[in-house]
């Protein structure tokens, strides 16, 4: 299929269903408007159209010629219809267009008021079909350019945030049910017969808002999305015969203990799962203990299983700097040697991920050739602020249903202040083993009570919070 032809069926479904919910808008205005807006719709899809090719100022063959393809028949706009692509490049339609990405449109801002009002979920869908453009657009290049996932991701957040500050917390459009669109694929060929049926892929917007909510992690967040939004445009491009480069799916986790390196991971499995980069999806955990044994011969069996157990989904390796850590008759290199010959051999079915810190993870990939190419990214995981960690006490309180007044909080403050961020500080493990020692100390002063009410079932005093205690000394004989 040549490029040309992909993006129209993208602009008709914008079309079409920001026509409805655009329709349904201004019916809910006093006093109503009626009439047909598909026009205005048509004219917003070619300005986004327009706007993205350029945000990286290439202006490409392809791009160009889907442009003329898609809008031609729809739109009279003079120099459009029949152009070329140098025609176009010469004309005013493209260049310095990008800037429409900046500012909110007046379409959509039309669908987030009546979204305000009754809760509904126009504006969503607007977002959904405008960023399945967007991908669409970046996978006709060649070559995606940084730019191009930048801006989407720009976009994405510009979208969002303009929703979340206009729409009542109790009437926001849940992004969890939003199913993004997914052109069938030309291989529609199942799992092998041995592997249990595919477990059905999550929303990519569901897995997206689940690690929006994480505390912190920022720059993990961002990363997370450029690796997400690359190979959602990757597979567009190998779903249309379009070339396409080869993407890692390996990465190297580095952080101190407890900084959401496995919850990131567990994410990311499913992401992979849910833009097509994995049949399954799954994680598998393990660590040094899994992957080296005691005996000659037994080291490389235990590598293949584990990779066998991660088929089609993820394998990560926690505080894999261990295993260059053994002497001259340890099997953790071979372990390494075996790793590197698998994910060479399933690079296309197993995403491998190590973990640890910073300086030891460097050691391990310095240790054998292949891990340097087979590990292209980095990405780093910060120790936990005071108000983040804070901030994931009261997310376990609320769980639980515990609950801190001022003095409560003001004294957790204190003891995470008081903590040393030394190599090693366990970051949100620190922080709920603070709640579980508060909760202990709770119950032995509510047990005194002789009718506690509900308040003293739930609330904490600031004598419950301080460090777990430490083991009891047991006295000499």
């Amino acid at each position: 299929m040549i490029a040309s032809d992909a993006l129209a069926p993208m602009v008709a479904a914008f079309v079409d269903d920001v026509t409805v919910a655009l329709t349904d808008a201004a019916s809910r205005v006093r006093p109503p408007r009626t009439g047909d807006f598909r026009a205005d719709v048509v004219n917003e899809a070619f300005n986004l159209c327009v706007a993205f090719i350029d945000v990286d100022d290439r202006h490409t063959d392809n791009e160009l010629w889907a442009l003329t393809s898609t809008f031609g028949p729809l739109i009279d706009i003079a120099g459009l219809a029949g152009a070329t692509p140098a025609q176009l490049r010469s004309s005013t339609l493209i260049a310095g267009r990008k800037v429409w990405l900046d500012r909110m449109s007046t379409l959509f801002d039309i669908l987030v008021a009546a979204d305000s009002v009754d809760g509904g979920e126009r504006s969503m869908t607007y977002y959904r079909r405008a960023l399945d453009i967007c991908h669409l657009i970046a996978a006709l290049d060649e070559i995606t350019a940084q730019a191009e996932l930048t801006a989407i991701g720009d976009y994405r957040n510009l979208l969002l945030n303009h929703i979340r500050m206009r729409v009542p917390a109790d009437r926001q459009p849940d992004v969890t049910k939003v199913e993004p669109h997914i052109p069938e694929t030309a291989d529609p060929a199942g799992p092998p017969p041995e592997l249990p049926p595919e477990p059905p892929a999550r929303p990519i917007e569901e897995l997206l808002a689940e690690l929006d909510s994480l505390v912190g992690l920022s720059e993990v967040k961002a990363e997370v999305r450029l690796v997400t939004d690359l190979l959602r445009v990757q597979q567009l491009r190998k779903e249309r015969d379009l070339p396409t480069i080869d993407t890692s799916l390996h990465l190297v986790f580095v952080g101190n203990p407890g900084t959401g390196k496995t919850t990131v991971a567990r994410l990311l499995a499913q992401i992979y799962h849910s833009v097509g980069a994995l049949t399954r999806g799954h994680l598998v955990e393990t660590d040094r203990s899994g992957m080296v044994a005691g005996f000659v011969g037994q080291t490389a069996p235990l590598v293949v299983k584990r990779f066998d157990e991660a088929d089609g989904g993820m394998l990560f390796v926690d505080e894999a700097y261990t295993l260059v850590r053994g002497g001259d008759n340890d099997f953790g290199r071979e372990a390494i040697d075996q790793m590197v010959k698998l994910m060479e051999d399933r690079r296309d079915r197993t995403a491998v991920i190590v973990a640890g810190y910073p300086d030891e993870m460097a050691d391990l990939i310095a240790a054998n050739p292949g891990l340097k190419s087979r590990f292209p990214k980095t990405i780093s995981f910060p120790d936990y602020s005071t108000d983040e960690l804070l901030a994931i006490f009261e997310s376990i309180c609320g769980k639980q249903r515990y609950e801190l007044d001022d003095a409560s909080t003001e004294r957790l403050r204190d003891v995470l202040d008081a903590e040393p961020r030394d190599k090693g500080f366990g970051n949100g493990r620190f922080a709920r083993n603070l709640f579980e020692a508060a909760v202990s100390r709770h119950a032995s002063r509510v047990a005194r009570i002789d009718a506690p009410t509900d308040d003293d079932l739930q609330r904490f005093h600031p004598d419950d919070i301080g460090p777990a205690a430490a083991p009891a000394e047991v006295p000499s004989p």
